[in-house]
């Protein structure tokens, strides 16, 4: 009867947790082959919507050191997102685990993600005008790269591979010796860091951070800000008390610290008109 009561429990929990992802449609689509390898875009999309509609789209990029990392870090966040009408990515890219590549290609892979997506628009249902890059740590160094940082393209240059605004969670901003990864990339440290560049800033930013961060320094971010508002560009940093790397994970924690990036983040896209309601 135990074992009976037990499968009950299983199968309801199977079947709740498919109708919540039943509202997503999700896909993988090959954007870049590189070095015998697809690389591929995870994409989410609201269930039933036509493919013609101009919907903005936001593509994430996961953190890891660019070491390693996975697209599923931010299957969360791509779910929530194409829930409100979005079409959400969640993008692979080489790294030194799976190619042994520097930071150098990250940054060329997450530019070539974005030119696919702005050239496979129409296709994709998306307004090219209106595409974000966001990420994690070194997925958020990626992100803020295509927003500020010159150079590193491949393919087709007459399509832009720059977004309109960035969301970046504990992003690696500073690669000197102040700031993280400075080894990783060398002598050519000031090519490939944001804040270095930041007099090249016309993208609105959203930045996420904790005040406990050992692994990228608050100063790093908060230098980052100025540096862009310098220029006259919006650049809101949310800052939690305590917090250390990798606080706004899905599953970290009580999960507080998810929802209230989440609802900020969502908040911010709708300001800057990339959602049409104030949804949490």
């Amino acid at each position: 009867m135990r074992l009976s009561l037990n499968f009950i429990v299983i199968c309801i929990f199977l079947l709740s947790s498919s109708l919540v992802k039943s509202q997503v449609q999700h896909k993988e689509i090959t954007f870049k082959k590189v070095e015998g390898t697809d690389l591929k875009l995870h994409i989410f999309g609201p269930k039933g919507e036509k493919e013609n509609q101009n919907k903005a789209a936001i593509i994430f990029f996961f953190g890891g050191g660019w070491v390693g990392g996975t697209p599923e870090q931010f299957y969360p966040h791509c779910e929530h997102l194409s829930k409100k009408g979005m079409l959400a990515i969640s993008a692979e890219y080489r790294t030194e685990k799976s190619h042994g590549t520097t930071p150098f290609q990250c940054v060329e892979d997450g530019k070539s993600a974005i030119r696919w997506i702005r050239k496979n628009s129409k296709k994709l249902g998306v307004d090219p005008n209106k595409i974000v890059a966001a990420g994690g740590s070194a997925g958020g160094h990626v992100a803020a790269c295509t927003g500020i940082i010159k150079g590193f393209e491949t393919g087709d240059l007459n399509i832009s591979s720059k977004p309109q605004a960035l969301i970046l969670f504990n992003p690696v901003c500073d690669t000197s010796l102040n700031g993280y990864g400075n080894k990783k990339v060398g002598k050519k440290w000031r090519s490939i860091s944001p804040l270095h560049h930041a007099i090249n800033s016309t993208t609105p930013t959203c930045i996420f951070h904790g005040t406990a961060d050992t692994t990228v320094p608050l100063k790093n971010v908060l230098e980052f800000q100025k540096a862009i508002q310098e220029q006259k560009i919006k650049c809101e940093l949310h800052t939690y008390k305590g917090a250390k790397h990798g606080f706004f994970n899905h599953g970290r924690g009580d999960g507080k610290a998810y929802e209230d990036t989440v609802k900020k983040m969502t908040l911010f896209l709708v300001e800057q008109g990339f959602l049409k309601t104030k949804q949490r």
